[in-house]
């Protein structure tokens, strides 16, 4: 029996952040269903090395055979994203928004929404729950420790429905990771690119003051902009 109860995570997008989570839900006795844009039989080598807990779908079949489900695809594409097979389901959105590969969107760019607000709008019977978004792929299977570890590492999470966000958190600790709970979808920029909490370690009273300390862009200075940038820039090379 998993810690939340359920039995499968199905995921749209099985890139570095979707492989990775993926290795966490079998690690931890979940079955899993991948998908990607290019078809089942690319993930072939994917789920021979996750084992037989391990099957390759299309992104609607994923959706469909979740009882939760992960979606961490290029945010471009995120209208691509099956809408009714995710009706009523907790929707784990790991996208964040690089312009530099997305194009510009011009919501996001006059920061009138978030990602996964938009995600949201286009789920809309779905129960969206934004995180796994500010870290780096490789600290999910490494950077994880049991519950009352010193230091625990923690990760932010945002969401408008509460149950959903109950659910995710149990989820995270499970997988080796406090949650702490920033608000409603709207304030999921605060972990977004370019702000203090994007792939930074921290415990949970440190996501707390990082969470704090963003700033919406507008507000911030042309230096400030172009320091965070450069950051960004190192940590992605």
């Amino acid at each position: 029996m998993t810690a939340t109860g359920l039995t499968t995570i199905g995921f749209i997008g099985a890139g570095h952040i979707g492989s990775q989570l993926a290795r966490l839900a079998v690690a931890h006795g979940y079955q899993v269903v991948l998908s990607n844009s290019r078809g089942p039989e690319t993930l072939s080598e994917l789920v021979a090395e996750l084992g037989p807990q391990a099957t390759a779908a299309t992104p609607a079949q994923a959706a469909a055979a979740g009882d939760l489900v992960v979606v961490t695809v290029p945010f471009k594409n995120y209208l691509e994203v099956p809408a009714e097979p995710l009706a009523g389901k907790v929707v784990v959105d790991t996208n964040n928004y690089y312009w530099e590969r997305d194009g510009r969107i011009t919501p996001l760019e006059e920061e009138t929404t978030t990602v996964s607000e938009l995600l949201q709008a286009h789920l809309p019977t779905s129960k969206v729950v934004k995180g796994v978004n500010n870290i780096m792929a490789a600290d999910l299977t490494t950077d994880g420790s049991p519950a009352g570890t010193p230091d625990r590492r923690a990760l932010p999470i945002a969401g408008d429905d509460t149950d959903a966000k109950t659910l995710v958190t149990a989820l995270f600790d499970e997988f080796g990771f406090d949650a702490v709970d920033a608000g409603p979808l709207a304030e999921g920029w605060r972990f977004q690119r370019d702000t203090p909490a994007y792939v930074t370690k921290m415990t949970a009273p440190e996501v707390v003051e990082k969470l704090a300390a963003a700033q919406r862009h507008a507000a911030m200075t042309a230096e400030a902009l172009a320091t965070a940038d450069a950051e960004h820039q190192s940590q992605q090379a």
